[in-house]
């Protein structure tokens, strides 16, 4: 309670005096405000300031905004405080009394804070926060040792608590963004005594201006902070510790839950791919305040985004589980996006799609397309590892008609235009699969790498080398230096199916030496990643100089390469081609032995066993027909497989399959890019 009171008979009361407010309403209206305020200064032993301060308050809740702020301007506030100052550092006695210091300080103050509301109010936002900083002034000079505790619960207290959350968001609306960082840190450092849940709003709003402002702020001053505590050092970071803090306080009760927070900790996390840390913090949540369903899918959210995709789809059939909520479309949704990472879950990816599906027909064109969409990617996805030709053409068939109906649905979609760019490619319907990597790139800007390299493989596939040569320059221009690796090496493949083979040695020892620098650079995890790059391009020119027949130098960069992988399947079938190349064919095959022991499904070693079977005679032509037969199981489109399968048919006597063999090698070969469309995924 308030040394002011207003009761329900319409009264108000201070130090044992009332005065009726009807009354007094009357001389304001009719424009006797001095009338008013000596009523008030004789009836509640009231100061000149004291009494101002309520007149300006019985206007301003009347809505007489403007007759408020005439009232509020005539007080002379700088005066009121100094006296508060003085006599609250004589009166200490009276700090647990509704009257003295406590009185005037809440009615000088109030009547600040009502100028404030009343600034604002008028649209004069800059004035408003300078007036609301005032409030704050006061309340340090006033009581410069801090607020008594036995102020917590009175109107002073909730007066001053009000000023500190409004003070930040007045100068935010102002576009004063330093003051405002300043007195978000000042609400937040300084002995106010607030109370819990003014706390965390205050700290939800800083997190969120931090978050969204698009202001880079400097970090706290080092001069406060207190040694072997953690400083942020940028938007992000305090960002990030301003929402933990409220989570702890969630949790152990001394706030109010407020989902939001959780919505601005997972943005702020998730774009600092720090998924596994919002986890943890979803972990400690108290039991019940986040429906069980809602916390399994964001923790499948979680551990998808650390590639922890087996326990995030454990965490989903859960949620899944036909006592919960098995209908849920966020949930199957994501269920099927993580099946179609794995060819050998997309089975069940097509199933949750295919549940996707139903659930939203007829309800939202978005959700639509995207159940579209991954169930193509599902069927896709399943195709490549299916046994069986026909299986896999009426998989592949679903899954272009899928992703086509999504196209339909959402055609401005980059994540589905690209897509279909290369389910098209892989078709070898390279007319549409063109047509719509060139949309992509004009959709994304030329900012996506992929598409460049998808529009020059393109290219490479129609036997157009010069123009996909020229796109990877176009790309190089446009990508940053430490990504153009997979365009540098693409340049280098480029060249090499032009027969510019020293101009192809010379694009693989710029890629050795940008790896080189990146080395350097880097932290240890991503110098993992590029070893796996480098020992590509050691690799790239161990086959390079095996095609030139320049034996050294391919063994030499064959040992390079073994630096980085001691043992590849690539490297020892690169091995065994320079064998066979030189005439050494036992030796050839045993190498290509050894490749298939390390990668039971590595295509180019069972195709070459395949070829050297072949010219071993009649009796060695089933077991060639069978390693020939199963790189085509796991590529299709390989025409080198067709090529040597048509000897073994042409050596059989089976003439009308050799003829058939032959041809499809012919197309594949006027249709062949020099990478894998697969390559891009």
């Amino acid at each position: 309670m308030s040394g002011v009171v207003e009761r329900e008979e319409r009264q108000i009361c201070a130090n044992g005096g009332c005065v009726q407010t009807d009354a007094i309403e009357a001389k304001l209206n009719a424009g006797n405000i001095d009338d008013a305020e000596s009523d008030l200064r004789q009836g509640l032993s009231l100061n000149s300031e004291e009494a101002r301060a309520l007149i300006g308050r019985l206007e301003y809740q009347r809505g007489n905004v403007e007759a408020a702020l005439r009232v509020f301007e005539g007080i002379d506030i700088e005066a009121a405080i100094h006296h508060l100052q003085s006599i609250s550092t004589t009166k200490k006695s009276h700090t647990h009394s509704e009257s003295g210091p406590q009185q005037g300080a809440n009615l000088v103050l109030e009547a600040i804070y009502l100028k404030t509301k009343t600034l604002q109010k008028l649209n004069r936002i800059n004035d408003a926060a300078e007036e609301c900083k005032k409030v704050l002034d006061a309340v340090e000079k006033i009581f410069p040792h801090g607020i008594p505790d036995a102020f917590v619960e009175t109107k002073l207290q909730e007066t001053i608590s009000r000023a500190v959350e409004l003070l930040p968001q007045l100068w935010v609306e102002a576009g004063s963004y330093e003051e405002a960082v300043s007195s978000y840190r000042r609400a937040l450092l300084t002995q106010w005594n607030l109370d819990n849940d003014s706390c965390a709003r205050i700290q939800n709003n800083f997190a969120v201006f931090l978050l969204y402002s698009g202001v880079q702020v400097g970090p706290p001053a080092t001069s406060k902070q207190i040694e072997g505590t953690y400083a942020p050092k940028n938007n992000l970071e305090e960002a990030i510790l301003l929402l933990m803090i409220l989570m702890r306080k969630f949790s152990l009760g001394k706030a109010k839950w407020d989902p939001a927070v959780v919505e601005h900790l997972t943005f702020a996390l998730s774009i600092c791919s720090q998924t596994c840390v919002l986890a943890n913090q979803l972990e400690e949540v108290i039991p019940g305040v986040i429906h069980r369903v809602d916390l399994w899918k964001m923790l499948a959210l979680c551990c998808n985004g650390i590639n922890q995709n087996k326990t995030a789809l454990d965490l989903l059939k859960k949620a899944l589980h036909k006592h919960e909520k098995p209908d849920d479309i966020t949930s199957l949704l994501l269920a099927a996006g993580i099946c179609s990472e794995d060819g050998f879950l997309a089975a069940q990816g097509i199933e949750y799609a295919r549940r996707a599906l139903d659930s939203c027909k007829n309800r939202n064109k978005h959700l639509k397309g995207v159940s579209l969409r991954v169930l193509g990617l599902c069927l896709g996805k399943q195709a490549i590892v299916s046994s069986s030709d026909y299986e896999r053409s009426r998989l592949q068939s679903e899954a272009l008609k899928s992703l086509e109906e999504a196209f339909e649905l959402e055609p401005e979609n980059s994540e589905l235009v690209f897509e279909l760019a290369i389910q098209y490619a892989m078709h070898r319907n390279l007319n549409n699969a063109l047509r719509l990597s060139k949309q992509y790139i004009d959709v994304t800007g030329g900012s996506m790498l992929r598409g460049w390299r998808l529009l020059a493989l393109i290219l490479s596939a129609q036997q157009r080398f010069q123009e996909a040569e020229v796109v990877t320059d176009a790309a190089l221009d446009e990508t940053a230096k430490w990504d153009q690796g997979p365009l540098l090496r693409l340049k280098a493949k480029l060249r090499i199916a032009q027969s510019r083979h020293l101009d192809a040695i010379e694009t693989y020892r710029h890629l050795l030496a940008l790896i080189q620098a990146q080395k350097k650079s880097q932290t240890t995890h991503q110098i993992e990643e590029d070893r796996v790059n480098e020992y590509e391009v050691w690799q790239g020119l161990a086959n390079l100089y095996s095609s030139l027949a320049r034996w050294k130098d391919a063994e030499i960069c064959l040992g390079k390469a073994r630096e980085s992988i001691e043992c590849s399947s690539e490297t020892l079938h690169t091995e065994g081609t320079i064998y066979q190349r030189r005439g050494e064919i036992d030796e050839a095959l045993a190498t290509y032995v050894n490749s298939l022991l390390v990668e039971a499904n590595y295509v180019p070693s069972k195709i070459s066993i395949g070829a050297i079977m072949s010219d071993r005679g009649l009796p060695m032509l089933p077991v060639a027909r069978t390693m020939l037969s199963d790189a085509l199981r796991l590529e299709p489109t390989n025409r080198m497989a067709w090529l040597h399968l048509g000897f073994v048919h042409k050596l059989d006597g089976r003439l009308s399959d050799a003829i058939d063999s032959f041809q499809a090698a012919s197309m594949l070969e006027e249709s062949d890019p020099i990478e894998s469309f697969n390559s891009i995924l």
